[in-house]
């Protein structure tokens, strides 16, 4: 379900799945030294000697040619399965377990990379913050399990309603945040109101789902909001849509 998850500064996931090819590509590498090393051996032994390097070829050509094609199937796949295993160790450390979005700790990096980004190469960037409207009732009317179907419900809706280069994360409990790179406000706005649609789409097995968002963009400057101003103003724009009611989009200007 994950999104395909925009980083400038951060480790991009199609970069962290190639580990296991450029871990391969190391062990591959690191075979070339086998062959060396028996040589090494055989002339620490007395059995050949630099000056006939020649002569030791013709004679144990096979020998060597086993000990590295061998050593490099070896060590290849060695690298190749601890690559994958560290390709899942970063999913899961960056990845919320129930929705599979990025969790609070991944998408804070996301956001300070891509303000870094945008502050050496200016262009717009909108932060959306979202909230399950009434999601204690829901617990407390359908159950837990319910509640878990909502937030993957919404985390669904999220990922069918956004782009590619959008980041998206369940920041924490009910609430969700998506990163738009290279977006204006009234794109974001687009955007919130297609998830807006989708999460009220009926789902079975789950209870109706409503959500209250609100926005807040960078302009394309050099020197923008830190991390926790994006934040801040984004959860703002958010209060006020909860103030108004909820089930509806708030940008900032917008007021109550």
């Amino acid at each position: 379900m994950a999104l395909a998850l925009h980083r400038d500064d951060t480790v991009e996931p199609a970069l962290r799945r190639s580990r296991r090819l450029s871990y391969g590509l190391l062990g591959l590498s690191l075979a070339a030294g086998a062959p060396a090393g028996l040589l090494v051996l055989r002339i620490a032994l007395g059995e050949a000697s630099l000056a006939r390097l020649g002569e030791e070829w013709d004679r144990e050509a096979l020998t060597y040619t086993y000990v590295a094609v061998s050593t490099a199937v070896v060590f290849t796949c060695f690298g190749a399965a601890l690559g994958r295993a560290a390709d899942r160790l970063s999913h899961l450390a960056d990845c919320d377990g129930l929705t599979g979005l990025l969790n609070r700790a991944g998408m804070r990096q996301r956001i300070d990379g891509e303000l870094r980004r945008q502050s050496r190469h200016p262009s717009s960037v909108s932060l959306l913050v979202l909230d399950v409207d009434r999601m204690k009732a829901i617990n407390d009317r359908h159950g837990h399990r319910a509640g878990d179907a909502a937030l993957c419900h919404v985390a669904r809706a999220i990922a069918q309603s956004a782009r590619a280069s959008d980041a998206a994360s369940r920041w924490g409990g009910d609430e969700f945040l998506v990163l738009a790179p290279a977006t204006s406000l009234a794109d974001a706005a687009a955007l919130a109101s297609r998830i807006r649609a989708a999460t009220a789409t009926p789902a079975d097995g789950v209870p109706p789902v409503s959500v209250s968002i609100g926005i807040a963009a960078v302009p394309p400057v050099a020197s923008g909001p830190s991390v926790d101003e994006l934040l801040q103003a984004a959860d703002d724009a958010l209060y006020e849509a909860k103030r108004a009611g909820g089930d509806r989009v708030v940008t900032p200007g917008d007021g109550a």
